[in-house]
C-alpha cells in the first residue's frame, strides 16, 4: 500500500456506522475524524484543517428531508470555500443527495454501502480536493506575483501637462475593454502605461500577459502565439497552449507590434477579429476574451504608406490612441523622476542619506536623455553604486561633458550633440562594447548600429 494521505472528517449521529467507517477508512487516510453532531462541526475544522468531508443526510430523529445536511455543508463552505463534501445517505433520500451535488456536494454514497464503492468514491474525492487546493494555490502564487511586478512598475511618476493628460485618458478608457494602441520611443514607459491600464480595469484580478512581439522569429510565431497540439511538429512533445489562450480572461500586451512581418500581420488580424485561436496541429477553435493593449516605437502610419504594416490590423488595436513624449520634451518630470529612482536604489543598496543637490537637478534636465525614461534609471542606479558620499554629483554621473558646459555655452547644444556625445560616452564606458552600451543608453543593439553610422562613430 502507498503513502497514507488526506484528512477525513466523517459526521454521523450513528456511533456503530461512525466506528464501522473509521474501521474500513483508517488505513487509507493520513487521519479519520468523527463526530456525532453536526453542532461539533465549527470547531472541529477551527482546530484541524480536513481535505475531505463524509456527511450524513439527516441528523434528527424522524427527519428525512436531507436540508439538514445541505444546512451543515453550507455552513462548511462558509469556513472552507474549497472544500470537497461527500453525502452518505439512505436508498430514499437519492433526490435530495441530487439536490444536495446541485448545492455544492461534490457525491454521495448510500447505505449500505459497498466498501470497495465507498473507498473509490472518496479517494476519487481527495483527488479533487488536491486539485481544489493546487488551483488556489496558484491563484495565490499569481496574485503575489503580480503585486511584486506591479511594485517593480509601481507608478507613473511626473507632473507634465504631457503626462497629465495621459493620465486622464487612462481613467476614461481603464473601465472599458477598447483597444489600446501606445506610441513612444524606446524607454518612454509604454509597458507601464500598459499596466497602468490594466491595473485600473475590471480585469485587475486577472492575468497581465506581456509578449515582446521582436523576439519572436517567424518560424515559431505560430507555436509561441496560438499554441500547438502534441505531435504538431518534431520537437511538439506535448499539447501546450499559446500565449494568447493563455492570456485569455485577462489584459494581453503586445509589445513592438511594429516588428511583426506581413504574413504574421494577417494571423493575427484573423485571431483578434474572431477572438478564436486554433492550435497547431488541431482544428477545434477555442474561444478568447482579453483586452488588447498594443504598443510600438515605429511610425506605424508611414509603415502602411510603405506597405509594411496592414491597415485593417492597424485600426483594429488602434481604437484609442496614447502617445508617450520623450523624457527631454518632459522637462517638469525629470528631477522628481530622478528622486523617486534614488529613493529605490538608495534603499536596495543599503545608502538611505543619498540626496540630489540643486546644481545636478538642473544638469539632468538639460541632458537629452536618448534612452528616455529606462536610462535615467541606469543612470541613477549607476551612481547610486558609485557615489561616495551623501549627496550625489555630477562626477557620480557619466553624462556627456557637453551637457555638463550647457550654461557655459553661449549657443545651445542641438539634440544631435548630445545624442553623439551620449553614444561615445556609453561606448567609452562600456570599452567599445556595442551590445552593453545599447543596454546603457536603452536602445536595441541594431537602433544603436544605426546611430552609430549616423554619426560617423
Amino acid at each position: 500500500m502507498g503513502t497514507k494521505k488526506g484528512k477525513l472528517l466523517i459526521v454521523d449521529d450513528d456511533k456503530n456506522v461512525l466506528d464501522a467507517l473509521t474501521q474500513l477508512l483508517e488505513p487509507e487516510f493520513e487521519l479519520v475524524k468523527t463526530a456525532t453532531s453536526p453542532n461539533l462541526i465549527p470547531g472541529v475544522i477551527h482546530s484541524e484543517k480536513f481535505d475531505l468531508f463524509l456527511l450524513d443526510m439527516n441528523f434528527s430523529a424522524g427527519v428525512h428531508t436531507g436540508n439538514e445536511g445541505i444546512f451543515w455543508m453550507k455552513e462548511i463552505l462558509k469556513y472552507e470555500p474549497h472544500a470537497v463534501i461527500v453525502f452518505i445517505t439512505a436508498y430514499g433520500d437519492i433526490e435530495m443527495a441530487v439536490k444536495a451535488i446541485k448545492e455544492g456536494a461534490t457525491d454521495f454514497v448510500l447505505k449500505p454501502w459497498d466498501n470497495d464503492k465507498l473507498i473509490a468514491t472518496l479517494l476519487a474525492a481527495l483527488v479533487l480536493s488536491e486539485s481544489r487546493n493546487e488551483i488556489h494555490s496558484l491563484r495565490n502564487k499569481q496574485k503575489h506575483l503580480a503585486e511584486n511586478i506591479d511594485k517593480q512598475y509601481s507608478s507613473i511618476i511626473g507632473k507634465s501637462l504631457a503626462i497629465q493628460k495621459i493620465f486622464d485618458t487612462i481613467e476614461k478608457i481603464a473601465k472599458t475593454d477598447t483597444n489600446v494602441l501606445i506610441l513612444g520611443e524606446n524607454g518612454t514607459g509604454k509597458e507601464l502605461i500598459a499596466r497602468e491600464i490594466h491595473r485600473k480595469s475590471n480585469r485587475s484580478g486577472e492575468v497581465f500577459f506581456s509578449i515582446d512581439m521582436g523576439s519572436i522569429s517567424e518560424s515559431l510565431f505560430e507555436s509561441e502565439i496560438f499554441g500547438h497540439n502534441k505531435g504538431a511538429f518534431t520537437d511538439a512533445k506535448e499539447d501546450r497552449p499559446g500565449r494568447i489562450e493563455t492570456a485569455s480572461n485577462g489584459t494581453l500586451f503586445l509589445d513592438e507590434i511594429g516588428n511583426l512581418s506581413i504574413s504574421m500581420q494577417a494571423k493575427l488580424l484573423k485571431v483578434l477579429e474572431s477572438r478564436q485561436v486554433t492550435r497547431l496541429g488541431s482544428n477545434i477553435a477555442t474561444r478568447v476574451d482579453i483586452r488588447l493593449i498594443s504598443a510600438t516605437n515605429k511610425n506605424i502610419k508611414e509603415m502602411i504608406r510603405k506597405n509594411l504594416f496592414r491597415e485593417d490590423l492597424f485600426y483594429r488595436i488602434n481604437t484609442i490612441e496614447i502617445e508617450i513624449p520623450p523624457l527631454r520634451e518632459r522637462g517638469d518630470d525629470i528631477v522628481p523622476l530622478a528622486r523617486f529612482f534614488l529613493t529605490h536604489f538608495a534603499r536596495k543598496y543599503e545608502k538611505p542619506y543619498l540626496k540630489i543637490n540643486h546644481q545636478l537637478g538642473n544638469i539632468l534636465k538639460k541632458y537629452h536623455w536618448p534612452g528616455n525614461v529606462r536610462e535615467l534609471r541606469h543612470t541613477i542606479e549607476r551612481a547610486v553604486i558609485l557615489c561616495e558620499s551623501n549627496t550625489l554629483k555630477p562626477k557620480d554621473f557619466f553624462i556627456p561633458e557637453t551637457t555638463m558646459e550647457y550654461n557655459e555655452r553661449s549657443n545651445p547644444i542641438t539634440f544631435s550633440e548630445i545624442e553623439k556625445a551620449a553614444i561615445q560616452n556609453a561606448l567609452k564606458n562600456n570599452r567599445g562594447s556595442v551590445y552593453k552600451a545599447a543596454i546603457e543608453l536603452g536602445l536595441a543593439r541594431q537602433t544603436l548600429y544605426n546611430k552609430m553610422q549616423k554619426y560617423g562613430i
